[in-house]
């Protein structure tokens, strides 16, 4: 990463000044060479990157965090530079910082993110990732156990927990981990850390240490060099969603609840109007092209229309590319034994109702797109829930009509997760974490996604 960091910044600054004044120019701000200032700027941006923690250990492979404190290292140091600029009276050229500070900053970022990938790669099959001891009762413990081994690039491995009072024999084949047992003390846990050569212990919930004691395993951590987590008992909460405030020694967590409502509904509208209305245009000439094919394979109506279940429940019609024979309705009952689904879903990998036209566009997703038309019109948005059937919302549990407090969308995070191979569970799951973390940078985010997860076409049938 170092290296990466330093051929960028060389790359973006010496660019720069090559762009603007050339190979032979001699060019000097307020008696200073610009070359003497193409030589140092490198060394303060990437000195700026460390001191800014853009490369601790903790932050890398998942989440937003790296990359904010990728741009606000390089905002600051050019902030910082046009500030002297204007206290010194120097007259900084405008197209040198104009070139440098884009360019470097979106290598530096994009840098990130191919390492980000080789990363992913390496801990997915079990390499570059902290091991930890997790502490707690045995729901937390086989809760957190689960989320971390689904998310290997996080970068967090667990190899063994303690449990507080007796161990039950079975429980450690279910985690697969060897699993300690008693009344925690800062020294039986200490002794479980040296056993299982952990590099750092996350206390979940379930377990009863007293301030004392933690405070004590913190030292006592802190000696070994080996980390201390804390993990509560919040599931699918985003991280901007929490704030920690400091309050007669105590770390207080708030968690607030993101509202779609005021002006945030009206900037997801408005990206909603502009964006799908930008869409049918550029499609256009291809939604043709795709309508006389499908009159040309068989027999019917273009458009398939189908009523779905829109925001707080109301009903709408969802538009999609007919890629099924005109009777395929007629048909479905008696293809339900073979349903390869979830068990809510009806879904058959080589359904015997879709047409050959239709199978290219269901590979690729192209049926989906006269859902543009229900998002421009606003019964949908780009991004949201998978919209439902009827008979779905029918037999929801209470907390999954959740997903109904938002406009169904033509991507979500189902679609970027899996689509088809995702079980019910998971797709209720990503749905309500969709709902309840909602914002416009993670709209974006998944619209980014989901050009990727079309191209593969994972899960498209």
């Amino acid at each position: 990463m170092m290296v990466v960091d330093a051929v960028v910044v060389i790359w973006a600054v010496v660019g720069a000044h090559l762009i603007r004044f050339g190979l032979e120019g001699d060019n000097h701000v307020a008696g200073t060479s610009y070359v003497i200032i193409t030589f140092l700027l490198p060394c303060a941006w990437w000195l700026m990157l460390d001191g800014w923690g853009s490369r601790q250990p903790r932050i890398m492979g998942s989440g937003p965090d790296e990359y904010k404190r990728v741009f606000a290292a390089s905002l600051w140091l050019f902030g910082g530079l046009a500030i002297v600029s204007y206290a010194f009276q120097m007259d900084l050229a405008r197209g040198y910082v104009g070139i440098a500070f884009p360019v470097g900053a979106f290598g530096l970022i994009a840098g990130r993110w191919v390492l980000r990938q080789h990363l992913g790669m390496a801990r997915a099959k079990g390499g570059s990732t902290f091991s930890i001891l997790i502490v707690g009762g045995p729901q937390a413990v086989g809760h957190l156990v689960s989320a971390l081994r689904r998310f290997p690039q996080a970068g967090y491995s667990p190899v063994a927990a303690y449990l507080q009072g007796k161990v039950a024999s079975e429980l450690e084949e279910v985690l697969g981990l060897p699993i300690h047992g008693g009344d925690p003390t800062a020294a039986d846990i200490l002794e479980a850390v040296r056993e299982c050569g952990a590099d750092a212990v996350a206390l979940s919930a379930g377990v009863h240490l007293s301030p004392t004691t933690i405070r004590q395993l913190g030292w006592e951590l802190a000696a070994a060099d080996i980390g201390l987590i804390v993990a509560p008992a919040l599931t699918d909460i985003a991280g901007p969603r929490i704030h920690t405030q400091q309050v007669a020694g105590l770390p207080l967590i708030h968690v607030t609840t993101p509202k779609l409502e005021g002006g945030k509904r009206v900037a997801k509208r408005l990206f909603d109007v502009l964006s799908a209305g930008t869409l049918l245009l550029l499609f256009s000439p291809l939604m043709l092209f795709i309508a006389l094919l499908i009159k040309m394979d068989s027999e019917g109506p273009v458009l398939f229309k189908q009523e779905r279940i829109g925001i707080l429940g109301a009903p709408f019609m969802m538009l999609k590319f007919r890629s099924m024979g005109a009777d395929a309705e007629q048909r479905l009952a008696a293809l339900q034994e073979r349903s390869e689904g979830n068990g809510v879903l009806f879904k058959l990998k080589a359904d015997p109702r879709v047409t050959r036209v239709g199978a290219v566009l269901r590979r690729y997703s192209l049926d989906e797109l006269p859902q543009l038309m229900n998002a421009f019109a606003g019964s949908m948005s780009l991004v949201g829930p998978r919209p439902p059937l009827t008979t779905e919302v029918d037999a929801y549990e209470e907390h999954v009509r959740r997903r109904l407090l938002v406009k169904p969308g033509l991507t979500g995070l189902w679609q970027v997760s899996g689509r088809s191979n995702l079980s019910w569970q998971d797709s209720v799951r990503l749905d309500l974490y969709y709902v309840e973390n909602w914002s416009m940078t993670a709209d974006l985010v998944i619209l980014f996604r989901t050009l990727r997860a079309v191209l593969k076409r994972d899960g498209a049938y």
